[in-house]
Formats: structure tokens, C-alpha cells, sequence
């Protein structure tokens, strides 16, 4: 069955240029022209969103921010700024990718159906459970709040190795650098040392959540580009 895109763009041509595209790849596509709109169009039935960032009202971010209070679907950004502050709001409101205009069909196509894989490999549709926690590989992990369990046993983990792990979770297979994660995490510029303190806190995250933490299977380390939960 073919997947269902949400365009949410206040530009009524940019929606209709979208539109063409994804149909005649043969996706359904919905529009919507403003965050408002977007939000009381999402249902279980939309695969994928695509958010422009700049739009009157409700911004891209405050509406990814409310989407992720009720889904896990996945979110393309479109934006006319990517700067690297932009691509951590991005990713602290809840986004998956984002692409800076202007960009190319084939680009934009190559990012949908990453995303799209990436939430049906995964089981995207099935990571938010009915009672707010997102589920894998034994874990349980609230959403609003710091409560983590493990095979079923509460764990204790701090504000951040918390907040480390809801981000991973959130987006299961998407890398993750130090960069994005200290940026996204703690809420500071990232500096060259500030490297070594995201790695610490993953070594003891992975102290805490891993079976065996000198081999995680959870919490991988992606050599030379950051860490993913798969």
C-alpha cells in the first residue's frame, strides 16, 4: 500500500510542486497550509510530514514540537536557512531530517524514502505505545518524563542520560553526532572538549542500559560520524 505524505507549506505553489512530485512516484499526498491545519489533519494514516520551518502562526518547530506529543511519524524539515543552530532546533523539536531549499527532486526523493524505510524497518508506528513510552529492545522509556525501565525493572539514570537516550529512541537508525547530541542535550554551544563529555555520558548510559556495555548492541557507536540506537 502506498505511503501517505503530509506537506504542511503556507505557499500554496510550493505544496502543489511537492504534490506532483511525490504522486508521480506514486505516494497519496495531503496538504496543509498552515501548522494549525497540519494538526488536525494528523491521524494514524500519514507516513511522513514534510514541515517548512518559516511559516505565520505556528512555526515548523512549535508544530513538529505538538506532533510529537501524539506520534512518532517521521519529519522532513524544508527551510531556507541551515545554519548548524537550525539543524539542532531541528532535532531538539522532534525532526528526523532536514533539507535546505532550494534543493533537487531527486534529493528531496532520496530523503522521503530513507525516512520512509527507516519507519517501517524500524517499526516507527509501533515505538510510541498507547501509554506514552517508547519501546525497544527491552527498554521502556517515558516520553514527558524521566522513568526508564529495563526487561520489565526500573533503572535509574540522570536528566541527561535520560534526555541522551528519549532523543536516540525517538529517531531509531538516524546517526547522531557529539555535535547534535551536545547541542540538542545540553542546550550550549559545542565546543572541541565538549566531545569528551558526551562520550563519558554514553559510557555511562551504556553502563546502565547495555547487557554487556563493552559490546553494546543498543546504544552503537558509528566510527567517525557519532552514535545511533537501531
Amino acid at each position: 500500500m502506498s505511503a501517505t505524505i503530509l506537506i504542511v507549506d503556507d505557499d500554496a505553489e510550493i505544496r502543489e510542486l511537492l504534490e506532483l512530485l511525490l504522486s508521480g512516484e506514486g505516494y497519496a499526498v495531503r496538504q496543509a497550509e498552515s501548522g494549525e491545519a497540519a494538526l488536525a489533519m494528523l491521524d494514524s494514516g500519514i507516513d511522513l510530514v514534510i514541515l517548512d520551518v518559516m511559516m505565520p502562526g505556528l512555526s515548523g518547530y512549535k508544530t513538529c514540537a505538538y506532533m510529537r506529543e501524539v506520534s512518532n511519524v517521521p519529519i522532513l524539515f524544508l527551510t531556507a536557512r541551515s545554519m548548524d543552530t537550525d539543524l539542532t532546533l531541528g532535532f531538539s523539536a522532534g525532526g528526523d531530517d532536514y533539507l535546505a531549499k532550494p534543493f533537487s527532486n531527486a534529493e528531496l526523493l532520496s530523503r522521503v524514502k530513507a525516512l520512509l524505510r527507516r519507519y517501517h524497518v524500524y517499526g516507527g508506528k509501533e515505538e510510541v505505545q498507547g501509554d506514552g513510552y517508547l519501546a525497544a529492545h527491552g527498554l521502556r522509556v517515558n516520553r514527558r518524563f524521566n522513568e526508564v525501565f529495563k526487561d520489565g525493572y526500573e533503572i535509574s539514570l540522570t536528566e541527561l542520560e535520560y534526555q541522551m537516550l528519549r532523543l536516540m529512541l525517538e529517531h531509531r537508525g538516524k546517526i547522531f553526532s557529539a555535535e547534535n547530541l551536545y547541542e540538542s542535550v545540553w542546550g550550549e554551544p559545542y565546543f572541541s572538549v565538549s566531545a569528551n563529555t558526551v562520550m563519558v555520558h554514553i559510557r555511562k548510559l551504556r553502563a546502565k542500559i547495555e547487557d554487556d556495555p563493552q559490546n553494546p548492541q543498543i546504544v552503537k557507536t558509528v566510527w567517525g560520524k557519532g552514535y545511533r540506537v537501531e
